[in-house]
Parts: structure tokens; sequence; C-alpha cells
């Protein structure tokens, strides 16, 4: 059978397809049995291979492969997956999941009855405002009614969501949303039928869950040429919900449709009962897809009111220090066309909204050749669907006719660093940073007049005047942002995982934060990471994000000793901008679901409004690295250094060797090791020399994956977890050598 390249038949394109999803759904190992159980081949040349994967970067086929084939590959992907996802991924963690309702009303009590990951014997529910606070639900007897809690919500408590945590045996969980409003709640009755609508009152809200493959309706009184607000909360309050929402007349047919967003803004043609029917995108369903409706009666010339929601990842780069609340200038339409712009003067702080479709708002502005300018524009970052795009034409008259040159293009804000191609933990961080949104240099290369066009790149079709923007022309303000997350594994073989992971840690344990940077208006220096307000037992360790890298770590440990305690943390960046001292807080990111199989799903992280952490004794870490002697080590520049490594093994583990790598710059070129999870004892070595490492402090740690024997209880059956092992922190102090 000789191998020929796809063609263009859909025969070659199905088989391609099928066999490329193969191997991203189940990893290169798995894949490769099932290339040769199919008779197909890589491509014969560009073939990365590791000490761990096969990884090939083109696929070749028979030709004549067989349709059934495919067929049969599809066949096995049931079994494989459940092989690929058979392991699990991270020690158990408490995760809130849902609460249900999901928020109230200020000044009222309500019971929240919740569900989770690892939370049996919840004890107590906690929030990031005073104004909420929760106690235990208690039956007759006065017993503790499992995983319900009375929720009381002072009076003066401000609209808004919250974030909300349960402690259990192993400590705090992660954040769901809490909802605050001032309108009237109910909860959602069955109502998955017209017969069935449930009456809802004008200016209150229905606390509900979408039931699969299922219609919600609900029913209200209009009255003729009053104005009506619908709004659907659901990706904004941690759910996996994407609304279809509806407006139908008595008899269930349809008057508004809004597929692509959340809310409905309608003025009623008669009098009468209307229905409201809400349903999932894909027709999806169940406890994770629930949603806070809202229906309100405002002004016909009154704008939308505001709907809290969480914040993206992306949105922890803005907004720059010292900017003011509101802009001091705004858009003035019509300013589409060139016979229509809006001129402004540098600097200078605008917004403005992508609307109508396929708005282009065009500025014009007089600048002087070798003046550097700032261009930064917030849209995506204020949460809206939109990708702000820029060119900047310098303008001139030759003959009496207007000539236009291309100065500058901007379009996204690049990653800090380098996130997953696919959305989960396999070459990256599940996390991205970066956004749709500008941040640009311009330079200006010639005198005279400049015109300035923006545009929502894809917004030909987005008719929504909620689509706000923000621009802002500046001269240089080097400064930085800072957002950090969970530390994931490098996966492969199927492992598939986004994971919230809260700081509850085990005595004995060291969890690692990746930190990262966006760097404003050319700053370029180092980074600082302090963690503030840790408790007894715990100590931290910043590895610093170093001048012109975005990348830094946070190392936490909880010592054998640590009490059980739970405590809120303060984390801050520092460095000298322009010889000014400055500091910065780091935006703390989750997932808003763990993802297991990301084959499916698309991992959804947001930024958390507070840190805390907690310490649990009623679990210990599987293992606990770290340095023989805890005083600094000293070495002279070219030197050696042998560092000896004690091990603390609590667990058993599968397998007796960990692959170990460094963290901390300027040390992450040192050579993976082995170390025996067997032996009591280790030796890593750091070459000096080859590192060429200046005379100075340092700080490192080394980290690796293994695969732990957990039991849940004494006489539990161990299942296999891989787990991230990382060591204590490591401080070194390299001196010069000596001159002769």
């Amino acid at each position: 059978m000789n191998p020929t390249i796809f063609g263009e038949s859909s025969h070659d394109f199905r088989t391609r397809s099928t066999l490329i999803e193969l191997f991203e759904l189940f990893g290169a190992r798995q894949s490769e049995r099932l290339r040769m159980k199919l008779g197909v081949g890589w491509d014969h040349c560009p073939v990365q291979t590791t000490d761990r994967d096969i990884r090939p970067n083109h696929l070749w086929v028979a030709s004549n492969l067989p349709l059934a084939s495919v067929v049969f590959a599809l066949s096995l992907i049931s079994l494989i997956s459940s092989t690929a996802i058979a392991q699990s991924v991270c020690l158990p963690m408490p995760r809130l999941l849902t609460t249900m309702p999901m928020g109230g009303s200020s000044g009222t009590q309500i019971d929240v009855t919740i569900t989770g990951e690892n939370i049996e014997s919840a004890n107590a529910m906690v929030f990031n405002h005073p104004g909420l606070t929760a106690l235990p639900k208690l039956d007759a007897n006065g017993q503790p009614v499992p995983n319900t809690f009375t929720v009381s919500i002072a009076k003066e408590c401000p609209t808004g969501v919250y974030e909300s945590r349960v402690m259990s045996k192993l400590g705090i969980s992660s954040s769901r949303v809490f909802s605050v409003d001032t309108l009237p709640e109910v909860q959602q009755t069955p109502n998955t039928s017209l017969a069935k609508a449930m009456e809802l009152g004008v200016n209150s809200i229905c606390n509900a869950a979408m039931t699969a493959k299922s219609v919600d309706h609900y029913s209200f009184q209009a009255k003729k040429d009053h104005r009506y607000v619908v709004f659907c909360s659901a990706r904004g309050i941690d759910s996996k919900l994407d609304p279809v929402v509806i407006i139908a007349d008595e008899s269930g047919r349809d008057l508004v449709v809004e597929r692509r967003g959340d809310i409905l803004d309608y003025t009623a043609k008669s009098d009468g009962r209307h229905i409201i029917k809400v349903h999932e995108l894909t027709f999806k369903g169940g406890p994770a897809f629930f949603y806070r409706l809202s229906l309100q009666e405002v002004g016909i010339d009154s704008t939308l009111p505001q709907f809290a929601s969480t914040k993206t990842v992306s949105s922890f780069s803005w907004p720059p220090n010292g900017l003011a609340a509101k802009s001091s200038i705004a858009e003035s339409e019509p300013n589409n066309l060139g016979s229509q712009l809006q001129k402004i003067s540098l600097p200078c702080d605008l917004s403005g909204a992508f609307y109508p479709a396929a708005d282009v708002d065009t500025f014009e502005f007089t600048a002087t050749k070798g003046d550097v300018w700032w261009v930064e524009v917030a849209s995506e970052r204020l949460g809206r669907p939109t990708d702000p795009s820029i060119l900047v034409q310098h303008v001139s008259v030759e003959n009496g006719i207007e000539k236009l040159t291309d100065v500058a293009e901007f379009t996204d804000i690049a990653s800090p660093m380098k996130p997953s191609s696919n959305g989960y933990a396999y070459d990256g961080p599940p996390y991205d940073g970066g956004s749709t949104d500008i941040l640009s240099k311009l330079e200006i290369k010639q005198d005279g007049i400049h015109r300035l066009q923006l545009r929502d790149l894809f917004g030909g079709t987005r008719v929504d005047p909620r689509n706000v923007y923000r621009i802002v022309l500046r001269q240089a303000a080097p400064d930085f942002a800072l957002a950090a997350w969970g530390l994931h594994m490098e996966l492969r073989n199927g492992d598939r995982n986004a994971l919230s992971k809260p700081l509850a840690l085990r005595c004995g344990s060291t969890i690692a934060l990746e930190v990262v940077a966006v760097r404003r208006d050319g700053f370029n220096g180092d980074i600082q990471l302090e963690l503030q307000g840790l408790p007894d037992g715990v100590s931290a360790q910043g590895l610093k994000i170093p001048a012109g890298k975005s990348r830094g770590i946070m190392l936490i440990t909880a010592n054998q000793e640590a009490p059980p305690c739970l405590a809120k943390l303060s984390f801050h960046g520092k460095s000298s901008v322009e010889g000014v001292d400055v500091t910065r807080p780091v935006h703390m990111a989750q997932m808003a679901w763990p993802i297991v199989d990301a084959w499916g799903e698309i991992p959804s992280p947001r930024l958390m409004d507070d840190i805390l952490l907690s310490v649990s004794n009623s679990e210990v870490a599987p293992i606990s690295i770290a340095a023989k002697e805890k005083t600094v080590i000293e070495g002279t520049v070219g030197e050696k250094l042998k560092i000896p490594l004690n091990h603390a093994k609590r667990m058993d583990f599968s397998g007796s060797v960990l692959q170990l790598k460094a963290l901390g710059d300027g040390f992450e070129q040192i050579p993976r090791f082995d170390v025996s999870l067997d032996a009591a004892t280790s030796e890593a070595t750091v070459d000096l020399a080859a590192l060429k490492t200046l005379p100075g402090e340092y700080t490192l740690a080394f980290y690796g994956s293994a695969v732990v024997k957990y039991k849940s209880k004494p006489d539990a059956t161990p299942q296999d977890v891989a787990e991230i092992v990382i060591t204590e922190p490591i401080s070194i102090r390299v001196k010069p050598s000596e001159k002769k």
C-alpha cells in the first residue's frame, strides 16, 4: 500500500479529520496503536519525538483506506476515551459547583442548597462581602440539613455579584457566584410546556435551571406601548448555559427572538398575556445550566439597565493605573465617512460604541513627526463580545486630491505567555491572558493630519448598543498588570484537564501559582512577587518575573505541623518604574467549571474578587521534598553546586522514579533529572558555569509529576491520581570568583 497525500474527496477529508481528531483526543501513544491498526502512516519527515510522546506534524494516509476503517475508528472512541481519562488528575480538592437559588434580594433571608466535589461535611459558607452571612440550616430536631445553608442578605448590601465558597474537611472550596439584587425573587416551578407556563411578575427575578431537551415557559401581563427588558443571566454568573430568549404571544407564537445574547428589549404591541421562552442553544440542560431570568419594565427613552457579571481573565490588564472613571470625550455620530469624521486632539480619552452593525468610527488629529503615542482600546475587557481593530493613515493632498497613506494597523493584545493550543494543559496553561482589545505603539513618521478608523473586526451582524468601547491615546506611561492561577500539569496520552484550583493546602504540601504580566507602554523591568497575610505554618516565596519576561512563579508551602486555618491574602507585584517604586495587585483566576476531559467542552476561566487560603490536616501531602539545609546555599561563579534533598514520603506511588525539572529564571535550563521515590534522599546539581549565572541572590525549585496511590479512606481501594510534586523553595547566593 503506497501512502499518498490526502486529495480533495470527501472520503479523504473525513478520514483525515477523523484521524487528526483521534490524535488530539487520545494522545500520541494510543493514536499510534490505532494508526497501525488502520494501516495509515505519519508523514515521513518532520516528526518531533520526546522521551514521552510521538507528535507527528503531518498526516498521510492510504488513498484507498476504506470508510469502514473510519467507522471502526469512531467505534473505538468511547472505549479509548474511557481508558484515557481513567487516571484522575490532581488530588481531590473541594469545589463548589451549584447553589440554588443563585442569589437573593437585599434585606432578605433565603435557604441555599449546594452541590460540589469533595465538599463532604461542609460546615460553613463564606462570602467576600460582610453584608452576606450564612449559617447551616437546622431541621426540626436542631440537626444540620446536609448541604443547606440559611443566607442572610443585609439591606445595605450593594447589588452585584459576589464570591461564595464552602469550608470542607479538605479546606476552602473554589468559588461560585452569588448575586444580590433589589427586585423580588422567586424559584422556578415545573414549566416545560406552554400549558404549565410559570407566571412571572413584572419587575422580578426567577432562579431556575434548564431541563435538557426542553424549553422553559413563563407568562406575564403586558400593557400596550409599555417597554419590557428580559434578561437571562447565565455565563456571567458561572453557568454553562448559552441562552436563547424568546417573547411570544399568548398562543406561543414567537414575536422576538434573541439567539446570540442574553437580553431582549421589547415594546408591547397589545395588552394581554405574553410568554417568555428560554432554552439552551443546543438544548443541553441539567443543574450546571442554571440561570436568573429578570423581567423589568423601563421607560421608553431610558437606557438599558446594567447587569453585574464576572470578569474574563483578559480584563486584568484594564484599566491603566490613574485612568479617570469616565472618559472626557464621547463619540459623536455619524462619523463613519471621511466627510463625517470627528476631530480630536492628543492626548485623548474617548468613549463610544460599535453600533449599529458594521459601524466604523473615524477620527482625525494632527501630529508631529517623531512623536510617539500609545493607543489602548478596551471593549472585550469591558465584557463585550467584540474584536476592535484600528487603521491609522496619514492624510495629504496632491493636485487637489486627498491621498491616504497607511501608517499602522493595530489588533489584539498578545497573551503574556503562549496558552494551550487546545484549551487545556497539553502544551501550555489553559488560561489566556491576552485580549482581542488593543495596546500598541504609534510612531508618527510625517507631520500633518492623521486619520484613525476604529471598528469591530467581526461586527457586521452585531446590533447591540451595549457593545461599547473606550479608546485612550497617551504618551508613554510605563506600567504593568498581573494575573495568577494554579499551575497545571503538562498532560499527555489523552488526559485533558482544566481545573479550578482553590488554595486548599494539605500539611506538608507546596503548591505553585503561575503569574503573568502584561507590560504597558514599554515597561521592561523586574517584577518581585509578594504574598501577604499568611497564617502560621505557611510560607511563600516568589520567583520573580525577570526583566523582559512575562512569567513568574509563587510557591506556597504549608509545613507538616501547620494548624488548620482560613486566611484572606493580599498578592502584589513590585517594581521600579522610571525610578519610582510601584506596587500592583495580582488578580487571581479560576476555572468556572472543572473540566476533566475537554473533548466536548471549552474551559471558561474568570477572575476572582478575593484570595482565600486554607490549611487542612485531614489529609497530608503524598510527599514533601526540601533542601537538607534550610539556610541559603552559597556558591561561586562557575562552580557546580550539589544540593542534597530530603524526602518525606507519606503515600505509595505507581512507579519508583520522579523526574524533576527546574522553576526559576536562569535555572530552567537545568537538565531534567531523576530521583527515587523509594529513597529518603536525593541530590540536585546546579552547574553555574553552564547556566552562566552571575553573582546575586536567587530562588529556585524543582517540580515533576507522579502517580499517587490515593485512598480517600484507610480501607478504600487505592486510585491512581496524577499529581504535581513541587519541592520547597531553595535559596542560592552566588558570589563573585576570587581574583588571582
